[in-house]
Protein backbone atom coordinates (compact mmCIF):
# COMPACT_ATOMS: atom_id res chain seq x y z
CA UNK A 1 0.00 0.00 0.00
CA UNK A 2 1.21 3.58 -0.78
CA UNK A 3 0.25 6.75 0.27
CA UNK A 4 -0.54 10.14 -1.92
CA UNK A 5 0.10 13.08 0.26
CA UNK A 6 -0.79 15.65 -2.54
CA UNK A 7 1.61 18.76 -3.58
CA UNK A 8 -1.17 21.25 -4.85
CA UNK A 9 1.67 24.05 -3.58
CA UNK A 10 0.58 24.06 0.02
CA UNK A 11 0.46 22.34 3.09
CA UNK A 12 3.08 20.85 5.45
CA UNK A 13 4.36 18.30 3.19
CA UNK A 14 7.20 17.43 4.69
CA UNK A 15 5.60 16.74 7.96
CA UNK A 16 2.90 14.84 6.87
CA UNK A 17 5.58 12.57 5.11
CA UNK A 18 7.94 12.37 7.54
CA UNK A 19 4.74 11.13 10.38
CA UNK A 20 4.21 8.14 7.62
CA UNK A 21 7.88 7.20 7.84
CA UNK A 22 7.75 7.48 11.21
CA UNK A 23 4.96 4.49 11.41
CA UNK A 24 7.07 2.68 8.37
CA UNK A 25 4.50 3.48 5.77
CA UNK A 26 5.45 3.74 2.13
CA UNK A 27 4.20 6.95 0.98
CA UNK A 28 4.75 9.25 -2.10
CA UNK A 29 4.24 13.39 -2.46
CA UNK A 30 2.22 13.42 -6.02
CA UNK A 31 2.43 16.45 -7.79
CA UNK A 32 0.20 15.41 -10.86
CA UNK A 33 -3.83 14.58 -10.20
CA UNK A 34 -2.77 12.19 -12.48
CA UNK A 35 -0.78 10.16 -9.98
CA UNK A 36 -3.48 9.70 -8.28
CA UNK A 37 -3.69 6.28 -10.27
CA UNK A 38 -0.89 5.12 -7.89
CA UNK A 39 -1.70 5.54 -4.60
CA UNK A 40 -4.37 3.16 -2.36
CA UNK A 41 -4.92 6.36 -0.47
CA UNK A 42 -4.77 9.74 0.01
CA UNK A 43 -3.86 12.62 1.97
CA UNK A 44 -5.45 16.16 1.05
CA UNK A 45 -2.58 18.74 3.70
CA UNK A 46 -4.10 22.48 3.69
CA UNK A 47 -2.38 25.96 5.63
CA UNK A 48 -3.57 29.26 5.07
CA UNK A 49 -7.12 30.61 2.97
CA UNK A 50 -9.81 28.28 2.21
CA UNK A 51 -10.27 30.21 -1.28
CA UNK A 52 -6.50 30.22 -2.25
CA UNK A 53 -6.33 26.70 -1.56
CA UNK A 54 -9.39 25.64 -3.42
CA UNK A 55 -8.09 27.93 -6.52
CA UNK A 56 -5.00 26.08 -6.40
CA UNK A 57 -6.92 22.88 -6.40
CA UNK A 58 -9.03 24.14 -9.37
CA UNK A 59 -6.38 25.64 -11.43
CA UNK A 60 -4.02 22.78 -11.34
CA UNK A 61 -6.61 19.98 -12.20
CA UNK A 62 -6.82 18.36 -8.44
CA UNK A 63 -10.44 19.41 -7.75
CA UNK A 64 -11.83 17.31 -10.80
CA UNK A 65 -9.47 14.40 -10.24
CA UNK A 66 -10.08 14.29 -6.70
CA UNK A 67 -13.81 14.09 -7.55
CA UNK A 68 -14.29 11.44 -9.85
CA UNK A 69 -11.03 9.64 -7.72
CA UNK A 70 -12.92 10.31 -4.08
CA UNK A 71 -16.51 10.51 -5.13
CA UNK A 72 -16.97 7.59 -7.80
CA UNK A 73 -14.35 5.43 -7.53
CA UNK A 74 -13.93 5.18 -3.51
CA UNK A 75 -10.43 6.58 -3.20
CA UNK A 76 -9.92 7.18 0.77
CA UNK A 77 -9.14 10.34 1.40
CA UNK A 78 -8.01 12.37 4.80
CA UNK A 79 -8.21 16.15 4.66
CA UNK A 80 -5.90 17.58 7.39
CA UNK A 81 -6.68 21.37 8.66
CA UNK A 82 -7.79 23.52 5.76
CA UNK A 83 -7.90 20.49 3.99
CA UNK A 84 -10.61 18.80 6.02
CA UNK A 85 -12.34 22.05 5.57
CA UNK A 86 -12.38 21.80 1.96
CA UNK A 87 -14.52 19.05 1.89
CA UNK A 88 -17.20 21.58 2.44
CA UNK A 89 -19.63 22.96 -0.03
CA UNK A 90 -18.26 25.91 0.69
CA UNK A 91 -15.74 28.33 3.05
CA UNK A 92 -15.90 32.37 3.54
CA UNK A 93 -12.28 32.46 4.15
CA UNK A 94 -11.08 34.93 1.18
CA UNK A 95 -14.41 35.05 -0.79
CA UNK A 96 -15.09 38.36 -2.02
CA UNK A 97 -18.02 40.46 -1.39
CA UNK A 98 -18.79 38.71 1.41
CA UNK A 99 -19.62 35.15 -1.01
CA UNK A 100 -18.75 31.82 -0.10
CA UNK A 101 -16.13 29.81 -1.92
CA UNK A 102 -17.68 26.67 -3.37
CA UNK A 103 -15.41 23.97 -1.54
CA UNK A 104 -14.88 20.32 -3.04
CA UNK A 105 -18.51 19.53 -1.37
CA UNK A 106 -17.38 16.00 -0.25
CA UNK A 107 -19.22 16.78 2.64
CA UNK A 108 -22.46 18.63 3.34
CA UNK A 109 -21.62 22.16 5.50
CA UNK A 110 -19.90 24.97 5.55
CA UNK A 111 -16.65 26.48 6.84
CA UNK A 112 -17.28 29.91 8.92
CA UNK A 113 -14.64 32.17 11.02
CA UNK A 114 -15.13 31.25 14.54
CA UNK A 115 -15.62 35.21 15.67
CA UNK A 116 -18.70 34.81 13.26
CA UNK A 117 -19.80 31.33 15.24
CA UNK A 118 -19.19 33.36 18.48
CA UNK A 119 -16.01 32.43 19.83
CA UNK A 120 -15.03 34.85 22.65
CA UNK A 121 -11.35 32.88 23.01
CA UNK A 122 -8.28 34.17 21.42
CA UNK A 123 -8.76 33.66 17.47
CA UNK A 124 -6.32 31.71 15.72
CA UNK A 125 -7.26 29.04 18.12
CA UNK A 126 -3.56 27.70 18.76
CA UNK A 127 -1.72 25.36 20.52
CA UNK A 128 -3.31 22.14 22.03
CA UNK A 129 -6.51 21.46 23.09
CA UNK A 130 -8.92 18.09 24.37
CA UNK A 131 -10.77 16.17 21.33
CA UNK A 132 -14.07 14.02 22.45
CA UNK A 133 -14.92 10.90 19.74
CA UNK A 134 -18.25 9.90 18.96
CA UNK A 135 -16.81 6.97 17.51
CA UNK A 136 -14.04 4.43 18.33
CA UNK A 137 -14.24 2.55 15.28
CA UNK A 138 -12.09 4.81 12.53
CA UNK A 139 -9.44 7.74 13.09
CA UNK A 140 -10.06 7.26 17.28
CA UNK A 141 -9.70 3.67 17.24
CA UNK A 142 -7.93 2.59 20.87
CA UNK A 143 -7.76 6.87 21.80
CA UNK A 144 -8.99 8.16 24.88
CA UNK A 145 -11.48 10.71 25.29
CA UNK A 146 -9.97 14.00 26.02
CA UNK A 147 -6.88 13.17 24.59
CA UNK A 148 -4.84 16.38 23.28
CA UNK A 149 -4.20 16.84 19.69
CA UNK A 150 -2.93 20.54 17.93
CA UNK A 151 -4.94 22.99 16.46
CA UNK A 152 -4.19 25.93 14.23
CA UNK A 153 -7.44 27.27 12.91
CA UNK A 154 -9.64 30.64 12.63
CA UNK A 155 -12.10 29.13 11.00
CA UNK A 156 -14.04 26.19 11.80
CA UNK A 157 -16.06 23.31 9.56
CA UNK A 158 -20.09 23.16 9.95
CA UNK A 159 -21.35 20.01 8.81
CA UNK A 160 -24.96 20.34 7.88
CA UNK A 161 -25.73 16.62 9.10
CA UNK A 162 -24.98 15.97 12.96
CA UNK A 163 -23.56 11.97 11.02
CA UNK A 164 -20.56 13.50 9.50
CA UNK A 165 -19.02 15.08 13.03
CA UNK A 166 -16.73 12.23 14.12
CA UNK A 167 -15.40 14.33 17.10
CA UNK A 168 -15.18 17.74 18.79
CA UNK A 169 -13.11 20.02 21.04
CA UNK A 170 -14.03 23.23 22.60
CA UNK A 171 -12.56 26.67 22.23
CA UNK A 172 -15.48 28.71 24.13
CA UNK A 173 -17.57 27.42 22.06
CA UNK A 174 -17.97 23.28 20.54
CA UNK A 175 -15.88 23.00 17.11
CA UNK A 176 -16.06 20.09 15.03
CA UNK A 177 -12.24 18.35 15.25
CA UNK A 178 -13.12 15.64 12.92
CA UNK A 179 -15.50 14.55 9.70
CA UNK A 180 -16.34 11.51 8.17
CA UNK A 181 -18.61 9.84 5.45
CA UNK A 182 -18.03 7.07 3.87
CA UNK A 183 -14.17 6.98 2.26
CA UNK A 184 -13.87 10.79 3.58
CA UNK A 185 -12.16 11.84 7.01
CA UNK A 186 -10.64 15.02 7.86
CA UNK A 187 -9.23 16.49 11.13
CA UNK A 188 -9.12 20.14 11.98
CA UNK A 189 -6.28 19.32 14.43
CA UNK A 190 -2.81 18.77 12.57
CA UNK A 191 -2.33 14.75 13.45
CA UNK A 192 1.26 15.08 11.87
CA UNK A 193 1.90 17.57 14.65
CA UNK A 194 0.44 15.94 17.57
CA UNK A 195 2.85 13.53 18.66
CA UNK A 196 2.19 10.06 19.15
CA UNK A 197 -1.79 10.29 19.45
CA UNK A 198 -1.52 11.93 15.89
CA UNK A 199 0.20 9.12 14.63
CA UNK A 200 -2.14 6.67 15.64
CA UNK A 201 -4.81 9.02 14.01
CA UNK A 202 -2.75 8.82 10.73
CA UNK A 203 -1.94 4.63 11.02
CA UNK A 204 -5.71 4.31 11.76
CA UNK A 205 -6.77 5.81 8.46
CA UNK A 206 -4.23 4.08 6.66
CA UNK A 207 -6.05 0.19 8.42
CA UNK A 208 -9.43 1.83 8.22
CA UNK A 209 -11.26 -0.99 6.61
CA UNK A 210 -14.88 0.60 6.31
CA UNK A 211 -14.90 1.16 2.68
Amino acid sequence: MRIGIIDYGVGNLGSVYRALELINQKAKIIQQPSELNGVSKVILPGVGNFTDCKNLLDLSGWSDALKVNVVDLGLPILGICVGMQLLADSGSEGASNEKHTPGLGFISGSVQSLKDLHCKERVPHMGWNSVSSYSKDDLFKDIPDNTDFYFVHSYAFVPKLDESIQAITNHGIQIVASVQKDNIYGTQFHPEKSSKAGLKVIKNFIDCSTW
